[in-house]
């Protein structure tokens, strides 16, 4: 079984127009983007992983009908999480909830701590050359893309409603956020699986590329 494949350019990334700072962006510009591209084809099997999964999940919220399945790896659909029980992993989320700043050292600063945050201490030294003059290419529309989707508040039982397929990744050194989101989302979706995968963290799907891949590939086959 083959499969056609069509991978978007999000706001401000890839050949789509940069986003200039300081205009206002919001995530919710991506979701629209996601739901004009499945309305101009046949439904759809959606991947996304991080913010790109929930881009996928809050469009198979508006338009169930358009989607086949999704499988997402760790989605970033932060309204889930329970104040109380998960306020342990929401303290964590404090690293990439500050300021923007005014300076390019302000700019690198925030821009350190996200990808610290995400892959772990010590991430952004550990960047090729080329790959952190793309964050800072594209760090204003990331930043506003964070800030904006920490003020969704969709809970958990609003994705009763996807009754497609779901196919939920989460890896075993991943921020405590992202992991708590997987566990609650799977006992929400009600035809959901979760696979947690053992000695990666949530930077898998370009890091350890072939397994991750090979993962999407079977529950696309299912």
């Amino acid at each position: 079984m083959g499969f056609s494949v069509t991978v978007p350019d999000l706001t401000g990334h890839g050949s789509s127009p940069p986003w200039p700072e300081p205009e206002p962006f919001s995530y919710r510009r991506d979701v629209d983007l996601l739901i004009e591209m499945l309305k101009a084809g046949e439904p759809a099997h959606v991947v996304g992983h991080s913010y790109g999964g929930l881009i996928a999940i809050l469009a198979a919220l508006e338009v169930p009908e358009l989607v086949r399945s999704l499988v997402l790896f760790e989605p970033v659909a932060m309204g889930v999480l329970d104040p109380v029980a998960d306020a342990d992993a929401e303290a964590q989320l404090d690293a990439v909830h500050v300021p923007w700043g005014e300076t390019p050292e302000a700019h690198e600063a925030w821009l350190r701590g996200f990808v610290d945050y995400w892959g772990g201490g010590g991430g952004w030294d550990g960047l090729r050359d080329e790959a952190r003059a793309e964050f800072r290419r594209v760090g204003w529309v990331v930043h506003e893309g964070v800030a904006t989707l920490a003020k969704d508040k969709t809970p958990g039982s609003a994705y009763s409603v996807i009754r497609c397929p779901v196919t939920l990744i989460t890896a075993e050194r991943s921020p405590l956020a992202a992991g708590r989101v997987v566990g609650h989302l799977g006992r929400c979706l009600p035809n959901a699986r979760v696979i947690t995968l053992p000695g990666v963290g949530h930077m898998a799907p370009l890091a350890q590329a072939d397994q991750v891949n090979d993962l999407i590939v079977e529950a696309l086959r299912r």
